[in-house]
């Protein structure tokens, strides 16, 4: 073949493969093509409570949240997620976050989302709370990034400063926690003696009453603004401790005890007004001086969250000084 004729070749085959191309660009970006290529959301990379790095969009717009601290965290932070589980012990989001879960989907009981569901949400991002099941986290992380946001016993601060960077919003997260420690001590110095008082923190169970230990989220809460647990309550930990009985209530009282059931529970709030008329209850400190107060056992006895603390600041605020009849 003369050169001549090779340049003819090789410019016949370069036009060629330009004319491919431009026909598969114009394929690619025809409209309503459902193979057609989209934008790759940017992301950055984020390290979760378990350790591992992932990368989520930078802008997240469908977020599922798997646990109630979540939940909490991201309507305090501005961001209604497009679906969440049930409340722990509820077959709703907790009671206390009221209309502000309203158009939230739900995907399924505490600790057992809907595969389908998830899937049907499309999202972008998934807060996985504390869960640390290997197999539903793999799951999870094939329909979009799968954050575990909570390491156990940790201050729900932590917890809410690791979401905020997740979701990009980590000046909300400091204004909102700059804003909790001005009310914590405004309210400290109104309470005055009051806060060094003690405070015992309960749910009712169907198996009885029991305390919630040192850790948890309320008597931290409690501790923010100086008051003190009764000496059972202090040991280590984040749950409650076993099922007290009749003759052990005295396990239960301090100044104050605050006693919670769940209120979209199954009758928990029934049986928990009994308990509250048998003689043994009724000859507690807390009792005698007319200082035991009903509340939410979704809101005191829960992982908790921002919007928790700060509901429990205002129920111990309307408690010991705004009530009718508080000291």
């Amino acid at each position: 073949m003369t050169v001549a004729r090779c340049l003819v070749s090789l410019t016949f085959a370069l036009l060629l493969a330009a004319c491919g191309k431009a026909e598969n660009a114009a394929v690619a970006s025809a409209p309503g093509d459902a193979t057609a290529s989209q934008p790759v959301a940017a992301t950055r990379q984020v390290t979760d409570a378990a350790g591992q790095e992932l990368a989520v969009p930078i802008h997240p717009e469908r977020v599922i949240v798997l646990s109630e601290n979540d939940l909490d965290i991201a309507l305090a932070l501005g961001i209604t997620p497009v679906g969440t589980t049930n409340g722990r012990g509820q077959s709703a989001p907790p009671s206390y976050l009221g209309e502000l879960t309203a158009g939230i989907e739900g995907i399924g009981g505490f600790g057992q989302p809907s595969m389908d569901r998830v899937v049907a949400l499309r999202p972008d991002l998934i807060l996985a709370g504390g869960n640390g099941d290997p197999q539903v986290l793999a799951q999870l992380g094939r329909i979009a990034p799968t954050m575990v946001t909570v390491k156990r016993g940790e201050p729900w601060q932590d917890s809410m400063r690791r979401v905020a960077d997740a979701l990009g919003r980590r000046a909300q997260a400091d204004a909102f926690l700059e804003d909790y420690q001005q009310r914590v001590e405004a309210l400290r110095a109104r309470l005055g003696e009051r806060a060094t008082t003690t405070v015992s923190i309960v749910r009712w169970t169907p198996q009885g009453p029991v305390y919630m230990l040192g850790d948890a989220f309320a008597g931290r809460v409690a501790q923010d603004l100086g008051m003190t647990r009764p000496l059972a309550q202090r040991q280590p930990g984040v749950g409650h401790a076993a099922p007290l009985s009749r003759e052990a209530l005295g396990d239960i009282d301090a100044d104050w005890l605050f006693i919670g059931a769940f209120v979209n529970g199954k009758g928990e709030q029934a049986e928990l007004a009994r308990l509250m008329k048998e003689p043994e209850f009724r000859e507690l400190k807390a009792a005698r001086a007319g200082q035991v107060r009903e509340v939410d056992a979704a809101l005191w006895t829960s992982v908790g969250g921002p919007l928790a603390a700060r509901q429990v600041l205002r129920e111990i605020e309307t408690a010991m000084l705004d009530a009718p009849g508080a000291q």
